[in-house]
């Protein structure tokens, strides 16, 4: 059986042999010192670039298959060798950058490559340093220790044990108590894990400045957008998205919260109500797991031509692991194997609204890593994490007509609900992103100052949260569950800046679904050979960045909200 045909468990993976990885590079590098002709040095490029794809495919598959079982031995061997030996590998690999941007064929490595390759390889060389090496592995050895903690978690609920994911469907029970329960069991579970949590993040914080500040970064903020491949924007615009979603997003969904209240017959929302929207319950998908993916099956084969045969190839390869597990970690994400050509979802079913939107949003990731499967660079599979959100957010949106497949008589409800969440989100998604910035401008804050903040940025973007019924909870501890926050800092924005952009596509395949389509196509096919704000132009999208973009967005959403679902508001 050829490698093509192969599913995810016939993958072969084996181990990197360092020697020869090593003995490859040495060749890279002597051939790059010895002044080689125009030719010579795209053709030696090109061997780098290939050894990294099946670097990065052996790296993917070892991290999948711990992510699939933090308790399976054999598979943290796997992921511990890599976090270990990653920075000599970014070393070696840095040797050749060095040598590309002094190489007097630059014009020629451009004409070949894109000058996006360039500017990528500086950002790399400017952001990595033999010196930092330790701090990297230490770095990564505490990411490990908050995803061993938290995928392990094994919260009791009146005699039943609940992880992190499957205790949600508790918090959206019809009985008031039963939900009050279940956030109070996991509230007190993070605070027994408390000390752990807030001392891994704390060292995590203090390690990432201490690497920022000797590459001679001013703080870890500048060190990360450099580090993200924000080329084309600054914080400083960050700051003015920001503000434009207090202004005209958290007085919208702030009455989205009293309507929500009123619906549900209560006085006020708390913090064990929030994530229930109907007093007969949330749109669930009307099967169980394969029931779904039978019916998304059903559904990218009437999407298009692209996504049938994506979606078929996903199935048929077995590329997608949804059901949550013992000892699974949590969350959704989605990665590629570059040397094999195909991408893997992950995910956590829980019976919740969220399997159907996280199986829609990771397959947006998926079908723009397949469409971008065949360039040879790198740094061209998948794009920057604002614009790769744009493919998963706009992919929610735009199988919107097939959504009574999975919810029937529910439909509109599940519209009203996710195009609401949409909205709901983006106050969130800056207070993280706020919360950030303050964290890296303080490094020397207190656990006990870093949840006084983010209890003061509930106040800005979430003045309606009440979590008084919660003590733990009302301390401002919310953020620790955001795994982005300690595991992938500065990755939280993205989101809030793509869903803006996600809202345009949804606004435009109500007006002219092909020409929407179409445009959303060709931003996966850029894959990551543009910058952020050029996908943006090429997918025919306003900048997030202008000033008019979400306050037109915003409203358009609410009007259509009012005009098909005024009934709920």
């Amino acid at each position: 059986m050829s490698v093509s045909e192969q599913t995810f468990s016939q993958l072969p993976y084996v181990r990197p042999d360092l020697s020869a990885l090593k003995a490859s590079i040495d060749v890279i590098t002597s051939t790059l010192d010895a002044s080689p002709d125009a030719e010579k040095t795209l053709a030696a490029i090109r061997s780098w670039n290939s050894v990294r794809m099946q670097f990065s495919t052996m790296h993917s598959l070892a991290e999948v298959r711990y992510t699939q079982n933090v308790a399976d031995t054999e598979a943290k061997s796997e992921k511990e060798f890599f976090d270990a030996e990653y920075p000599t590998i970014t070393e070696w690999f840095t040797s050749v950058i060095k040598r590309i941007l002094a190489s007097p064929h630059r014009d020629a490595i451009v004409g070949a490559f894109g000058n996006l390759f360039i500017k990528r390889l500086e950002a790399g060389d400017r952001t990595f340093d033999p010196s930092i090496k330790d701090l990297l592995v230490e770095e990564t050895r505490l990411c490990t220790e908050y995803s061993d903690i938290t995928a392990s978690a094994k919260i009791d609920v009146d005699g039943t044990t609940y992880n992190l994911s499957s205790i949600l469907k508790l918090q959206i029970d019809l009985d008031r108590d039963v939900r009050l329960k279940a956030v109070k069991a996991q509230y007190a579970w993070l605070e027994q894990n408390s000390e752990r949590i807030e001392g891994i993040y704390d060292r995590l914080v203090k390690l990432r400045t201490e690497r920022a500040h000797a590459l001679g970064y001013p703080s870890y903020t500048e060190f990360r957008y450099e580090e993200f491949g924000r080329v084309d924007y600054t914080a400083n615009d960050v700051a003015v998205f920001r503000q434009a979603v207090i202004d005209h997003v958290v007085p919208l969904v702030t009455r989205f919260r009293q309507a929500q209240a009123r619906r549900l017959g209560l006085d006020q929302i708390e913090l064990h109500d929030e994530r229930v929207q109907f007093v007969d319950g949330n749109p669930l998908a009307e099967g169980d797991h394969d029931w779904i993916v039978d019916k998304a099956q059903r559904m990218y084969a009437d999407l298009s031509p692209e996504t049938h045969e994506f979606f078929d190839l996903m199935l048929q390869r077995e590329l997608l692991d949804l059901k949550t597990r013992e000892n699974k970690a949590t969350g959704g994400y989605c990665t590629s194997f570059p040397t094999y050509g195909v991408p893997f979802i992950f995910a956590n079913f829980n019976k919740t609204t969220h399997d159907v939107e996280v199986l829609t949003h990771e397959a947006g990731h998926a079908f723009q890593a397949y469409r971008s499967r065949t360039y040879d660079v790198p740094e061209y599979l998948w794009p920057t994490a604002e614009a790769c959100e744009i493919h998963s957010m706009g992919m929610e949106f735009l199988t919107w007509p097939w959504m009574d497949l999975f919810f029937g008589k529910q439909t509109d409800k599940f519209r009203f609900y996710h195009l609401q969440g949409a909205l709901l989100f983006l106050p969130y998604g800056c207070a993280v992103d706020q919360f950030q910035h303050w964290v890296y401008a303080n490094p020397s804050a207190t656990p006990a100052e870093r949840n006084a903040e983010w209890k003061r940025l509930e106040g800005v973007y979430m003045p309606w949260r009440d979590a008084s019924s919660v003590p733990y909870a009302a301390h401002g501890t919310q953020w620790q569950f955001q795994k982005h926050i300690i595991e992938a800092p500065f990755y939280y924005i993205d989101y809030a800046l793509a869903q803006t952009c996600a809202l345009q596509y949804w606004q435009r395949s109500l007006e002219d679904r092909t020409q929407a389509f179409k445009d959303y196509l060709k931003i996966c096919d850029i894959g990551g050979s543009q910058a952020f704000l050029e996908i943006v132009r090429s997918g025919n999208l306003k900048s997030p960045f202008e000033l008019t973009t979400l306050a037109d967005i915003s409203a358009y959403a609410t009007h259509w909200l009012e005009r098909h679902y005024g009934h709920y508001l």
